[in-house]
């Protein structure tokens, strides 16, 4: 385990909050766009192959001759979808929301950068949940390495041995939150480093937006909703949530045909996180955009075996390092880096 790479991982400057990050009209944009294109796909399913590519991305171990499940992982109800990639946005209706000037000043700001472009546009759907699993680090990208191009699991990895900050992109999101709920649902995370003490943004929090590098601070959601309504029961992986049929305002998790939970308009949590990739002046840009120093795969994988052999792991190479899962499963091992431990308690209801 490799707990002193942990502290690198702070932003560039602290989380800065606003509020009214969408306007009325923009907010019903979107959430209408979210009712009229589901269901949508559990989070684990939308960025995951396999329940090794999980833990690769998180801080945990697999133990020696083990094989996971999905049920070993634990599916919390949380559900994705995308809105843009790059520079396009995927329904016209939201354009706006997305080709965002007043967000592209405050990310340059933020950066201190001259230049910035939307990279990616995605909401987060759920009804009552757990905590968002261990605090954990956003998708890194790297110069000619990008979540279009590369597993997650290996952006993560990447970032987590600290090997590749020559290459490592810069990022800044907004990040928007809509939910009324009275339990729960806000946002902790660890701006100074995961022996830092935590920073909370707690709920209600209709509109409200941090300014922020994901990618390298750990961060997660609160626990939300009531107790007893936080693990619907006969979830798979293929299970989505989408708009209730029969009720206007209201949503449901459903699994092959079945409907698990219904989830009325209160109790729904709706994260919006837009992304930008920033470039501190031209020069910048076009190291980016020329491709003259980008990063591959190949040289990714051997970067991360030359490391492993220098710590002395002993393990045999794969001739298949993209796609074995006994391989992955070891980077996971080895790039254990751990993360905050002083997490608050969770927000709980009286009938708990």
């Amino acid at each position: 385990m490799l707990r002193d790479l942990a502290e690198n991982f702070r932003p560039v400057a602290p989380p800065q909050l606003i509020d009214d990050a969408y306007s009325n009209d923009q907010h019903a944009r979107l959430l209408q766009v979210v009712r009229d294109n589901g269901p949508w796909p559990l989070i684990m399913a939308e960025n995951f192959k396999t329940p090794e590519e999980v833990i690769a991305t998180t801080s945990g171990t697999i133990p020696e001759g083990v094989k996971l499940t999905w049920d070993m992982i634990g599916l919390n109800p949380v559900f994705r979808g995308y809105l843009a990639k790059g520079g396009t946005c995927f329904y016209p209706e939201i354009e706006d929301c997305y080709y965002n000037s007043r967000f592209l000043e405050l990310v340059r700001n933020y950066w201190d950068c001259q230049y910035a472009e939307p990279e990616t546009f995605l909401f987060n759907i759920q009804g009552p949940t757990p905590i968002g699993g261990p605090p954990h680090l956003d998708g890194t990208v790297f110069r000619g390495l990008t979540m279009e191009n590369t597993p997650l699991w290996l952006l993560l990895t990447m970032a987590k041995s600290c090997l590749f900050d020559r290459w490592r992109s810069k990022k800044g999101q907004v990040i928007a939150w809509y939910y009324n709920g009275k339990i729960g649902g806000g946002f902790n995370c660890w701006p100074n480093g995961p022996s830092g003490e935590p920073f909370q943004i707690n709920a209600p929090m209709w509109g409200r937006a941090v300014v922020v590098e994901n990618e390298m601070m750990f961060h997660h959601g609160q626990a939300t909703g009531p107790v007893a309504l936080r693990k619907p029961q006969g979830m798979d992986i293929s299970s989505t949530f989408g708009a209730d049929p029969q009720d206007p305002t209201g949503w449901q998790i459903e699994t092959f045909g079945e409907v698990n939970q219904k989830v009325p308009e209160q109790e729904m949590r709706f994260l919006v996180h837009w992304g930008a990739r920033l470039f501190k002046d031209m020069d910048d840009f076009r190291l980016t955009y020329d491709h003259r120093d980008d990063i591959t795969h190949e040289l990714a994988i051997n970067m991360l075996i030359d490391d492993m052999k220098k710590r002395g792991v002993q393990f045999e190479v794969p001739t298949d390092p993209m796609n074995d899962n006994s391989f992955v499963g070891l980077l996971a091992r080895v790039y254990d880096i751990g993360g905050p431990t002083n997490i608050p308690a969770e927000a709980m209801d009286e009938a708990a």
